[in-house]
């Protein structure tokens, strides 16, 4: 395992190059001296690869952290860039209506022309099949 000391102290070399961490985190180090975080894993028998950031604006400890969150993500059966992306997508527009706010009101709207058990499906396959996946992305 690596230590901040050590990753601070590595050099880069003609070529680039990786230093092992722990369940799939490593440094990759470029020619230039730049220092990435970096996660590999698997999903759906694929190998694929998650850049968490350049070292030292991302520190051992919080790659370690990020690492560990990607991989709840992948035992809950997601793809951990597909959740970064929205995070990056939701992060920039907090204070703006996500399409989970809007579609719950068009649904108290809608309510009273529709049937008790239409409106109940309705409400129903949103949380089920929309909400998980775009619920929390902004309208705009």
């Amino acid at each position: 395992m690596l230590t901040d000391k050590g990753v601070r102290a590595t050099l880069p070399k003609d070529k680039p190059f990786k230093l092992a961490d722990s369940g799939g985190l490593f440094l990759h180090v470029a020619p230039t001296g730049y220092k990435s975080w970096r996660f590999k894993y698997r999903l759906g028998g694929k190998e694929q690869l998650l850049t968490f950031g350049r070292y030292p604006d991302v520190s051992l400890a919080d790659a370690r952290e990020l690492r560990n969150e990607a991989r709840k993500q992948l035992r809950a059966g997601s793809d951990p860039r597909h959740a970064a992306r929205r995070a990056r997508l939701i992060g920039a527009n907090e204070d703006q209506e996500t399409f989970e706010t809007v579609a719950r009101r068009w649904h108290d709207k809608q309510r009273g022309r529709w049937k008790p058990v239409h409106a109940n499906d309705v409400i129903t396959s949103l949380e089920r099949d929309i909400f998980p996946k775009i619920g929390n992305m902004p309208l705009d």
